[in-house]
């Protein structure tokens, strides 16, 4: 008969324990990645479409870009400057000047035409997100 703590577990017990978690981890854990990192990419797409919405509607209203992102923002075209999910910033955006040949309205052309993120790294489509 044992005398003692009869109601532990042995070491062998918890190492097939630890085994099978690890197991699982390492399954599921790359499909985790996986999929944080499609919803990045669906947020980057969303937010540079609503850019672009508020950059067409600020020119449609006042016949010509903004000067600064910030502008969107105080005219109340956009709410806040939407945060870069890749970089996870706000201030890492690329802007893109307006074409050369582009006429100047009468206030002038300004200076955001169109709006890019601001990461150099590759996305799931093979494509780099400064080409979105």
């Amino acid at each position: 008969m044992r005398r003692g703590n009869g109601g532990g577990f042995t070491l062998i017990e918890l190492l097939v324990v630890m085994a099978v978690i690890a197991l699982l981890l390492s399954i599921a854990a790359p499909r985790y990645f996986h999929h944080v990192h499609r919803s990045k990419e669906a947020v980057l797409k969303e937010n540079l479409l609503v850019m672009r919405d508020a950059l067409d509607k600020f020119h449609g209203d006042r016949g010509k870009y903004p000067e600064t992102l910030s502008d969107l923002v105080t005219l109340r075209y956009l709410r806040a400057v939407p945060v870069d999910p890749i970089t996870d910033s706000p201030e890492t955006w690329i802007i893109v000047p307006p074409p050369v040949g582009m006429s100047a309205a009468v206030g002038g052309i300004g200076a955001v035409y169109d709006i890019r993120s601001g990461s150099t790294e590759t996305g799931s489509d093979g494509t780099r997100y400064d080409s979105w």
